[in-house]
C-alpha cells in the first residue's frame, strides 16, 4: 500500500515537471519579447531555398564579422558575449565581444564564434538565424525574402528582443513590412 502511494507521488511529480519545464521556457521567451530591448539586425542574401531545411527562413546577418585584436585568443566554437548598440539608422551594431558576461546594464547576447581569420577578424553566430513560420506560408516567405534581400534597394532585417544575454527573434521585415504579411498576400 505504501509503495503504491510513493509510486503515485513520483508519477505526479514527473507529470508536473513535464509541464513546468516547457511552460517556463515559453514564459521566459515571452518575458524577453515584452521587456527586452529591441534591435534591428540587417540581413544579407543567402543561398537558394533548400527544401530539406523545413518550415523556416534561414537568415544571414551582415553584422557578424568583427575585427579583434589578438585573433589567436579566440577559438572556433567558443561562447562569447556580444555587446550591442545601434547605428545612426537604428540598426544593431556589435560594439565589442568578451569572454566575460558584462556586469553593467548593457545590451548583450550570448553567442558563439564560428570562425577566425588570420587577419584579425572573427565571425560570430547569432542564436536567432532561423525564423519559424506557419508551414502554409513558409516557402512563399523564403522566396520573398530571397528576392528582396538580393535587391540592394530593399531593406531586410530581423527584429530581435534582447534581455540578459538572451535573444528572441520577433519578426523578419522587408521595408518595414512583416514577411508574414507579405507572404499571406501573394
Amino acid at each position: 500500500m505504501k509503495s503504491k502511494k510513493i509510486t503515485l507521488l513520483i508519477f505526479i511529480l514527473v507529470v508536473i515537471a513535464q509541464f513546468y519545464v516547457p511552460l517556463q521556457m515559453i514564459f521566459d521567451q515571452e518575458d524577453i519579447i515584452k521587456t527586452g530591448t529591441e534591435f534591428k539586425f540587417k540581413t544579407a542574401p543567402i543561398d537558394p531555398y533548400d527544401p530539406f531545411r523545413g518550415k523556416y527562413i534561414t537568415l544571414f546577418f551582415k553584422e557578424r564579422e568583427i575585427t579583434v585584436q589578438n585573433n589567436h585568443k579566440w577559438r572556433s566554437g567558443e561562447t562569447v558575449f556580444t555587446t550591442l548598440n545601434t547605428d545612426k539608422n537604428g540598426f544593431a551594431k556589435v560594439r565589442s565581444i568578451s569572454k566575460i558576461r558584462p556586469k553593467n546594464n548593457e545590451s548583450y547576447i550570448k553567442t558563439k564564434i564560428s570562425l577566425g581569420y588570420p587577419n584579425s577578424k572573427i565571425i560570430i553566430d547569432f542564436p536567432f538565424n532561423r525564423y519559424y513560420m506557419n508551414e502554409d506560408i513558409a516557402q512563399k516567405a523564403e522566396k520573398i525574402y530571397q528576392e528582396f534581400s538580393i535587391k540592394k534597394k530593399n531593406e531586410t532585417y530581423a527584429l530581435v528582443s534582447v534581455k540578459n544575454g538572451e535573444a528572441v527573434l520577433k519578426d523578419v521585415r522587408i521595408n518595414e513590412v512583416s514577411i508574414k504579411d507579405l507572404a499571406s498576400k501573394k
